[in-house]
């Protein structure tokens, strides 16, 4: 990686996102790797099916924002119901669905995140992410690099673990990337309405 490469993937931001994750045997790891490596999109893996879908909607509603925002607004809310039924009729069992509001660390190098589940350092786990209010939806792999007790909630322990990217689209790390810049730049301006 060059130096501007490692600047790039510095980048890191605190924000909440939609997030699922679980660990994954070495087996299956080293399967999607392989494929991975002879051209396959992380994204044909089972049950992301329909997240193709899904984010060609929410990408399509983008667009139309700019030129008719209310209307943009008014199909985003009867995609949201619509996707919601769905949920409720297939019970609960798609990606989105185990999809939770979650405050993580991200930055183009890994993820941290709190869980009550601990995990052992060398764990990989997979993820799905959606980057908010953008709704870009990212599926990648990481490798647990450290996993911390950091207090209790509702009575359960609570860990602090941090992962770096074993395995992410280079598109969806400019992805998080540009999150990245967008939000610290949404902070800075936010600082300076504040000093005025």
């Amino acid at each position: 990686m060059t130096d501007k490469e490692n600047r790039r993937s510095a980048v890191r931001t605190t924000d909440r996102f939609l997030l699922a994750y679980k660990r994954v045997s070495r087996e299956k790891f080293t399967e999607i790797a392989a494929d991975y490596h002879q051209g396959v999109s992380l994204y044909t893996q089972e049950g992301l099916s329909d997240v193709p879908m899904y984010i060609g909607a929410q990408a399509a509603l983008d667009r139309l924002r700019q030129r008719d925002a209310d209307l943009a607004d008014f199909l985003g809310h009867l995609d949201n119901k619509i996707n919601f039924l769905l949920k409720k009729a297939e019970g609960e069992n798609t990606v989105f669905a185990a999809m939770k509001l979650q405050k993580a660390d991200l930055s183009g190098g890994g993820i941290a995140f709190h869980a009550f589940e601990k995990f052992k350092p060398g764990d990989i786990v997979e993820f799905h992410l959606t980057l908010l209010p953008s709704h870009a939806y990212l599926y990648f792999l990481a490798q647990v690099i450290s996993c911390k007790l950091d207090g209790d909630r509702q009575g359960k322990a609570v860990y602090r673990v941090s992962a770096e990217f074993t395995l992410i689209m280079d598109e969806d790390r400019e992805k998080v990337v540009q999150h990245g810049f967008k939000k610290q730049s949404l902070a800075l301006r936010s600082r300076r309405q504040q000093n005025e």
